[in-house]
C-alpha cells in the first residue's frame, strides 16, 4: 500500500521531484492469504504543498469489490533545482 500511496503522490510532484514518507496508517479489514481472489489497490493524491502531501489508498476485491484495507499517507516532498 506504501508504494501505491507514494506513487499517487509522485504523480503530482514536478519533473524532478521525489518524496519520502513520514507518516502512514493502515486499517486492515479482511487476511490477504494465497488463496485469496485478484486485488486491486487505488491511490489517491488528496493535497499536495511545496513541501508536504497526502494521499489515500484502498484494497478491493476485483471480483466482489469487498474492502480488505484502506490507507493514508503524510510526505515529506524534496524538490529539486532544474538543469
Amino acid at each position: 500500500m506504501d508504494a501505491a500511496l507514494a506513487s499517487a503522490v509522485m504523480s503530482r510532484l514536478p519533473a524532478g521531484s521525489t518524496c519520502t514518507t513520514t507518516q502512514l496508517g493502515l486499517h486492515l479489514f479482511r487476511p490477504v492469504r494465497a488463496d485469496t481472489p485478484p486485488l486491486r489497490v487505488t491511490g489517491t493524491t488528496l493535497h499536495v504543498g511545496r513541501t508536504t502531501a497526502t494521499a489515500e489508498a484502498r484494497v478491493t476485491g476485483i471480483e466482489d469489490g469487498r474492502p480488505h484495507a484502506h490507507g493514508t499517507t503524510t510526505c515529506a516532498v524534496c524538490s529539486f533545482p532544474a538543469g
